[in-house]
C-alpha cells in the first residue's frame, strides 16, 4: 500500500511538472532549443575529438611512411624471414602499407643513377601522394623513373632505355627496359629507378634488402612501442620512427582535439547563461503562483524541487534531442573535411543527457534560489 502510494506521489509530481511546462510553451521551447543546441555541439565535437585521431591518422598515412627499419649493423642487411617477422609484429589493421627496398648503382648513357628495388603494391600504398605521369609498372622490365632523371636523359612515357648495372667481375649487364610511368614528389624519390624485385634479382642475382618502408596507422606514443617491440624481438633490426610525419601528425591532433574542448566549454557556457535567464524570467511571471502554494503550506523543499524537475526534464529531452542532431552535426563535418563517414558513440548518449541534465539543472540554481526569499504575504497583496 506504501509503495503504490509512493508511485502514485511520483507520478502526480511528473504530471505536474509536465503540465508547468506546457503551460509556458514559449519560454521552455526557447530553453529546451538552447539546451539542445549546447547538447548538439557538445555530443558532435566529441565524437569528431575521438574520431579525429583515426581520420588525420589515415591523411597523414598520404605524406608516405612513418617507420623504417634497417639493419642495426651497416655490414648486414635484411633477409626475407626479417621481412615477414616485421609484417607480423605490425597489426593488420594497422599496417596501410609495407615496402621493402634493394638499392643498386647503375648507369645511363654513361651517366650514374641509383636504381630502387621494392614491391610495386607496397611503395604505391606508402606513397599516394606521389604524383605519377603514366602508369606504375604492372609487367616484367617496365619501370618507374624520377621526375629528375626524365628530364635529364630525354625520355618519357613508353620510351625505351638501356640501364648497365656492375657484375661482380667488374664488367657490366646491360637490361632494356620501358618507361611506364614517371613520378614527381619534390623530394629524393625523383632522383631514383624504381623497378620490382624480381626484375633487379634477375639483373644482379638474389640479394638481401637494404631497409623496410613502414606506413602504420597509429600516433607517436602507439609507434613508439611498436618500435620497441620489432628491437625486442630481433635485436639485428634497427627500427625507427620517421619524426617530421609522427611529430607533425601528434602536433595537428593536439591542437585540433584542444579546439574541440575550448569551443565545447564555451558553447555549454552559453547554454547555461541561456537556460539560467530564461528560468528567472519563469520565476519572474510565476511569484503569485509561489506565494500562492507557500500561503496553503508548500515548504521552500517543495517549490524547488517543481523548478528543479522542470530543469530536469528539460535537460533530459534536450539531451536526447543533441545526441542526435549531433551525431548528423559531426558526421556532415566528417564528410566535408575528411570525405569518409564517423561511428555513432553508443556510449555518448547517456553521457550527453546526464551532461545535459546537469547543466540544466546548475543553471536554474541561481533563479530558483530566488523562489525561497517570496514573501506570500507580499506576493498576494500585489506587491
Amino acid at each position: 500500500m506504501e509503495n503504490k502510494k509512493k508511485i502514485t506521489r511520483r507520478a502526480m509530481y511528473w504530471r505536474m511538472v509536465t503540465a508547468s511546462l506546457s503551460r509556458r510553451r514559449s519560454r521552455m521551447v526557447t530553453a529546451l532549443l538552447a539546451i539542445a543546441m549546447g547538447a548538439t555541439v557538445l555530443s558532435g565535437l566529441v565524437t569528431i575529438y575521438y574520431d579525429i585521431p583515426r581520420q588525420m591518422g589515415k591523411e597523414f598515412r598520404s605524406y608516405g611512411a612513418n617507420m623504417l627499419v634497417m639493419p642495426a649493423d651497416t655490414e648486414k642487411k635484411i633477409t626475407e624471414a626479417q621481412l615477414e617477422e616485421i609484417r607480423e609484429s605490425i597489426p593488420e589493421e594497422k599496417l596501410v602499407g609495407i615496402a621493402p627496398y634493394i638499392y643498386q648503382n647503375a648507369k645511363i648513357n654513361e651517366q650514374p643513377y641509383i636504381i630502387a628495388g621494392t614491391d610495386m603494391e607496397g611503395a604505391r600504398s606508402n606513397g599516394p601522394y606521389w604524383l605519377i605521369h603514366g602508369s606504375w609498372p604492372e609487367s616484367s622490365r617496365e619501370v618507374l623513373l624520377g621526375h629528375e632523371i626524365a628530364k635529364a636523359i630525354g625520355l618519357s612515357v613508353g620510351d625505351k632505355f638501356t640501364v648497365n648495372t656492375p657484375k661482380g667481375d667488374g664488367s657490366e649487364t646491360a637490361t632494356d627496359f620501358t618507361v611506364s610511368g614517371t613520378v614527381t614528389t619534390g623530394g629524393e624519390e625523383e632522383s631514383l629507378i624504381f623497378m620490382s624485385l624480381q626484375d633487379l634479382h634477375s639483373i644482379i642475382g638474389e640479394r638481401d634488402l637494404d631497409v623496410v618502408e613502414c606506413s602504420v596507422e597509429a600516433d607517436q606514443a602507439e609507434l613508439q612501442q611498436l618500435v620497441e617491440h620489432i628491437a625486442s624481438r630481433d635485436a639485428s633490426l634497427l627500427p625507427q620512427t620517421v619524426r617530421r610525419v609522427t611529430a607533425s601528425q601528434d602536433t595537428v591532433l593536439k591542437k585540433l582535439q584542444s579546439l574541440v574542448w575550448i569551443v565545447t566549454v564555451i558553447v555549454l557556457c552559453i547554454m547555461m547563461i541561456c537556460v539560467s535567464t530564461t528560468m528567472m524570467a519563469v520565476v519572474t511571471e510565476r511569484r503569485r503562483e509561489i506565494g500562492l502554494k507557500k500561503a496553503l503550506g508548500a515548504s521552500n523543499q517543495s517549490v524547488v524541487t517543481d523548478f528543479l524537475g522542470e530543469g530536469i526534464m528539460l535537460g533530459a529531452f534536450g539531451g536526447l534531442l543533441g545526441a542526435g542532431f549531433g551525431y548528423l552535426f559531426a558526421l556532415r563535418v566528417s564528410l566535408s573535411v575528411f570525405s569518409r563517414e564517423v561511428s555513432f558513440l553508443l556510449p555518448l548518449l547517456p553521457v550527453t543527457v546526464l551532461v545535459s541534465v546537469v547543466i540544466t539543472v546548475a543553471a536554474c540554481l541561481v533563479p530558483v534560489s530566488k523562489t525561497v526569499d517570496i514573501d506570500p504575504a507580499l506576493v498576494l497583496r500585489g506587491e
